[in-house]
């Protein structure tokens, strides 16, 4: 097989992907530079945002699908209350949040999964 034969499928990634996403973006970040971030339009954007992610994130905890399916629900509320007790415990940080989330969800997907 050739190079670009193997590289292909990342391409396409980037492409289809990546890229478009990107592109809006950039957008906001130039349309929102201007903008005050105690004004009407951004604390309604970010309490929208702030409640599709509480979204997404209950329907993985209520109704997982794939591996997680086998994880019992307790398993998958400690995980993400012990994620979210780590997050504020270490100043707010994203990594400590998810690691602490991941090491749950794996230990009790070994422990307790049938």
């Amino acid at each position: 097989m050739s190079g670009t034969a193997e590289l292909s499928p990342y391409l396409v990634l980037i492409l289809v992907g990546f890229l478009p996403n990107e592109i809006w973006r950039a957008l906001g970040l130039v349309l929102a530079r201007g903008l005050n971030e105690d004004s009407e339009i951004v604390l309604w954007s970010r309490a929208v945002a702030t409640a599709i992610l509480a979204g997404v994130i209950a329907k993985l905890i209520l109704f997982p699908s794939g591996s997680l399916a086998a994880i019992p629900l307790g398993v998958r509320f400690a995980a993400t209350l012990i994620g979210f007790a780590a997050y504020l415990a270490v100043k707010r940080s994203m990594f400590a949040g998810v690691l602490a989330g991941e090491a749950v969800l794996l230990a009790g997907g070994f422990f307790f999964s049938p």
